[in-house]
């Protein structure tokens, strides 16, 4: 897909209509760049794929957060699913109307749950037995009834990064399927939550859409059980999970693949669909901008050393992702290199032995499908303020988030000198 926003025209690498050198030369680097109609093009796709079926579509917040990005997917009719009483906040404070943000997420704070009954969201996707007593005991605290769905755990392996498998009997995440119905039972007898679904999420960036099938299946049958037993829901969240491309050459699912899938099996149950899609949104539409500082090279080792590091993009790092790396300015020559960052860690790198065009210092490169997980994992790690965040539309471009100075990195600590003056 990013072939079609990310594009060479002669030897200038271009997001849509701006060749990003062009970019680059003026607000400097490193930055993040997003494409406004790749992500357009793919919400168009999530709503043309389940058109035909109550469904709301809730962005994955953690993918990716910018107030501005948010705007988009608002602004196309689709809720949000967060993981933080933050990711909340900045919903509404785009405009999420609070009736379309669901809340996941295996350690809510009593303040976080307290913040999302009191603004009235959709539903807490609940992952305990104790998480459900806290959010009773909180709402008849607050002199209000919480509307909860239970995540349920269906052990189903799907064949992605261990890391990123959240839908195995052995994961933090949910309640065992096979303890869900006595839960569901549990929950209905509560005087202050209101029990309105199902949620079951099996993991991230999945190539293989089979593993849906399998889960949906499980989780309808405990649906039918819940029926017999009086339990009738509205909700049926089948979480998110749609992998991207990575590599050019990746074969990957679209949500077509996906909703011929469920649909049969959602439509069973009569319930409205919850989708939660992120990374599939977003991961595509967005690439990392850096400059190259040094090359060296040690006997026959090449080194591309760039302008950002592990604290701008940390998943090579921690998962060791690919990600395609393009010239800004393509070259005639080619070389194999390691393409590392300026942070004190041998783990600083975006990729090992590649093929890369022979950029010199003060090239560009572009690393490809960062728009998710790049951003909103980032970190001031060897005190390096955070990159600046860019949006395309079109021939235009906008800054959607300033570059951080050294200022704001100790905006919030307390300086020794003032306090000891005031001693």
């Amino acid at each position: 897909m990013f072939e079609n926003y990310f594009f060479y025209k002669g030897k200038d690498l271009f997001c849509e209509d701006i060749p990003i050198k062009e970019i680059a030369d003026k607000l400097r680097t490193p930055f993040y760049l997003y494409s406004k109609k790749a992500i357009q093009d793919k919400i168009n796709q999530y709503k043309d794929a389940f058109k035909d079926y109550p469904t709301l579509i809730c962005y994955a917040a953690k993918a990716n957060s910018n107030l501005s990005l948010l705007k988009i997917f608002l602004d196309n009719g689709l809720g949000l699913d967060t993981v933080s009483g933050g990711e909340i906040f900045k919903g509404l404070l785009v405009g999420f109307p609070s009736n379309k943000i669901v809340y996941a997420g295996v350690g809510k704070t009593d303040e976080e749950i307290i913040y999302g009954i009191e603004n009235g969201i959709l539903s807490f996707n609940v992952e305990s037995r104790q998480e459900l007593d806290v959010i009773d005991y909180l709402a008849g605290k607050v002199g209000k009834k919480a509307n909860v769905s239970i995540r349920v755990n269906p052990d189903v392996n799907p064949k992605t990064h261990p890391y990123i498998s959240t839908g195995l009997k052995n994961s933090k995440f949910g309640i065992d399927i096979d303890d869900a119905l006595d839960v569901y039972k549990k929950a209905v007898k509560k005087k202050n939550i209101n029990v309105i679904g199902i949620h079951c999420h099996i993991g991230s960036q999945i190539l293989d859409v089979s593993p849906y099938r399998e889960a949906v299946e499980k989780v309808g049958d405990l649906v039918f059980k819940l029926k017999k037993e009086g339990i009738e829901l509205e909700y049926f969240d089948i979480g998110g999970g749609l992998g991207i491309k990575y590599k050019p050459e990746d074969k990957t699912p679209n949500p077509k693949d996906l909703a011929d899938l469920v649909l049969p099996v959602v439509k069973a149950t009569g319930l409205k669909l919850i989708l939660e899609p992120g990374r599939s949104l977003i991961g595509e539409a967005g690439a990392l901008i850096s400059q190259v500082i040094f090359t060296k090279s040690k006997k026959n080792k090449n080194f591309i050393i760039l302008n950002s590091g592990m604290n701008d993009l940390m998943r090579p790092s921690i998962y060791n992702a690919y990600h395609h790396i393009l010239s800004v300015e393509k070259k005639d020559e080619k070389i194999v290199a390691d393409i590392v960052g300026p942070i004190c860690e041998t783990g600083d790198f975006f990729a090992l032995d590649r093929e890369i065009d022979k950029v010199e210092r003060n090239d560009y490169l572009a690393v490809l499908s960062a728009g998710a997980y790049g951003s909103s994992m980032s970190s001031n790690y060897n005190v390096r303020p955070r990159a600046m965040e860019v949006l395309v539309d079109g021939d235009k471009y906008f800054v959607i988030k300033e570059r951080e100075d050294y200022n704001y990195l100790i905006e919030k600590e307390i300086k020794p000198f003032e306090r000891l003056k005031n001693d």
